[in-house]
């Protein structure tokens, strides 16, 4: 079944009309045949009757029908939404390459707004605040330079803390183990791990002292204990044996008959903006599924759908973080990290679980 992309149809882009959808801005023009005027999605003039609504997905194409450019909203030119993430994405650079903190009213300054706009847009469009963001990246030098610095201390300078006690106070929950230990990959640390085979295929299963920390499908077993190794290459890995092995069928009961959800401790970390996105995956209920652009919005992030979709294809939780339901816009299933049909399979079986009415698989 051939499927037209988001905003391609004629009532997506109405839908868009009425709803002011600023993700739109871009994607299409409106002209209303009343006026002869043409406009972007998202211009605060009246809505006009449908009937009298004609879409076209350039200004060009506007212009050559015959419509003229409304002074309101001035399609042709940079949208003030546009600039304002242009302003956004160049404080991102700014808190990037800072070698210390900088202070709000200087990065509102320099996008021209007040600091209280500057931080309510900025947080808007990038999911969470300059200050949040700032640590993030700080957190993602210090662990690049754990394996690139000479020593954890040049690590920690290099990356912007001023102190050591500052850095492992920021980063031992991201890391999930001693900035030393992170270094050494995972040196000292010991994973256990058991796989198993359900009708999805062979998965596996690794913990830690803390929690879950893994859980992947894969075609041959064999193969399974090397995607562990590659983010620890220096663990101790091991068998974890029948605690491990239990847990894994706790799994795999619920791949196979899902009721409700499980309940298991997590070792998982990410950063800020990816553990916001996960525990909006953890609140859609099995049998029910949400867009990239509904949590999104759920984490107040309306503009960060993409960073969503990012979020998810990094989670190394199959099924208990169920980023297996979160489909795209129109409805399509999307990518999935452990493949198309498996998450088809989730869904399906989830819905039937339910009491819910699955649609045809490609509705999922």
């Amino acid at each position: 079944m051939t499927r037209k992309r988001p905003l391609d149809d004629q009532e997506s882009r109405w839908n868009a009309l009425v709803h002011r959808d600023r993700s739109a801005e871009g994607h299409f023009f409106y002209a209303v045949k009343t006026t002869g005027v043409f406009c972007r999605p998202g211009c605060a003039s009246r809505l006009p009757r449908r009937e009298n609504v004609e879409f076209f997905d350039s200004c060009e194409e506007a212009l050559g029908a015959g419509y003229r450019p409304c002074r309101r909203c001035r399609p042709g030119t940079v949208s003030p939404r546009d600039r304002l993430v242009e302003r956004v994405i160049q404080a991102c650079r700014r808190l990037e390459q800072a070698d210390g903190p900088l202070p709000l009213t200087r990065l509102a300054a320099e996008a021209g707004l007040s600091p209280s706009h500057f931080h309510r847009r900025f947080r808007e469009i990038v999911g969470i605040t300059p200050r949040q963001y700032a640590a993030s990246h700080r957190v993602r030098r210090f662990r690049a330079g754990l394996r690139s610095e000479a020593t954890v201390t040049d690590a920690i300078y290099s990356a912007g803390f001023s102190s050591s006690s500052r850095a492992y106070d920021s980063v031992r929950d991201r890391l999930a183990m001693t900035p030393s230990t992170y270094r050494d990959g995972g040196n000292g640390l010991r994973i256990r791990y058991a796989i198993g085979r359900c009708s999805l295929g062979w998965l596996i299963m690794a913990t830690t002292d803390q929690g879950v920390c893994a859980i992947e499908f894969g075609e041959a077993p064999e193969s399974l204990p090397e995607r562990i190794r590659e983010h620890f290459p220096k663990a101790h890995l091991e068998d974890g044996g029948q605690e491990t092995s239990a847990l894994l069928q706790q799994v795999i009961a619920h791949i196979e008959t899902p009721r409700g959800e499980i309940d298991l401790p997590l070792d998982i970390r990410g950063t800020a903006f990816q553990e916001r996105v996960w525990n909006a995956l953890r609140e859609i209920p099995a049998g029910g599924t949400a867009s990239y652009a509904d949590i999104a919005q759920r984490i107040g992030a309306p503009d960060a759908v993409r960073a969503v979709g990012r979020a998810c294809a990094s989670n190394r939780l199959a099924v208990l973080i169920p980023c297996h339901r979160v489909l795209r816009r129109d409805g399509a299933l999307g990518g999935y990290r452990w493949g198309i049909e498996r998450k088809r399979a989730l869904l399906l079986r989830e819905r039937a679980d339910s009491g819910t009415t699955p649609e045809d698989a490609d509705e999922a």
